[in-house]
């Protein structure tokens, strides 16, 4: 992202935030900005978490979705693969597989090639395998489990680059995804100004409370002050 002076720029969208600010963003405030802007339903289940602590993903959301299956095709891999192709710098794979347990439906050597094409990281809600190996090659991959089952014979991919449901929330190809050590939030392409322009004026606000409140500030007339806590 290009640093720029002015962040009331329109349009407000991700790739117009200055690198510093876009850092001060969390999950949470990205999720409390989303509840004042109305969309009370965009942070994915709870189990779904990093590989690694500390880790933090921001970028735009592509998407695959997968389907159980009974067929060994001659080419199982051959979607993912293009799917995987397709990404490039600052997107998130989205991998939505309706919870099923089944199998792994991603590892080392897909995050290998994503981290080569620039992609951000990974989101899932199904199982991965090859975790340390994923952590190794230092691609941010959230997950809610491991399994070490390939998804060959199993699982088929049944949707590329279309509106998927990952971890309980709908996501669309350019939907903006924020994920770090308290969960994964998805914003709607449709309200991402609005949404980042909260976010910014929050995460600013944020500041200025925790002084205060490291300064000795009852959290009463800190709130009364700012409506943030």
């Amino acid at each position: 992202m290009a640093e720029q002076t002015n962040v009331h720029a329109s349009p407000f969208l991700f790739e117009d935030l200055p690198t510093a600010i876009a850092a001060r963003l969390t999950s949470a405030i990205v999720s409390d900005s989303c509840d004042v802007a109305g969309l009370r339903s965009q942070v994915m289940a709870a189990g779904i978490t990093s590989l690694r602590p500390g880790a933090r993903v921001l970028g735009r959301a592509r998407t695959i979705g997968f389907a159980p299956t009974e067929t060994d095709p001659a080419d199982p891999y051959g979607e993912a693969m293009a799917f995987i192709d397709s990404l490039g710098p600052d997107t998130v794979a989205v991998i939505a597989t309706g919870g099923d347990t089944r199998t792994a439906y991603w590892g080392e050597l897909f995050s290998a090639s994503a981290k080569g094409h620039g992609a951000a990281g990974a989101i899932c809600d199904g199982p991965v395998r090859d975790v340390a190996k994923i952590v190794a090659v230092g691609f941010d991959v959230f997950a809610p489990s491991a399994r070490p089952i390939d998804f060959r014979g199993r699982m088929r991919v049944v949707d590329i680059a279309g509106p998927v449901r990952c971890g309980g929330v709908l996501v669309a190809p350019d939907d903006l995804v924020i994920a770090d050590s308290d969960g994964v939030v998805v914003v709607p392409a449709a309200a991402e100004a609005e949404v980042l322009r909260l976010a910014v004026e929050r995460a600013t606000a944020e500041s200025a409370v925790l002084a205060e409140l490291l300064a000795g500030a009852s959290l009463r007339e800190v709130w009364d002050r700012w409506h943030v806590l």
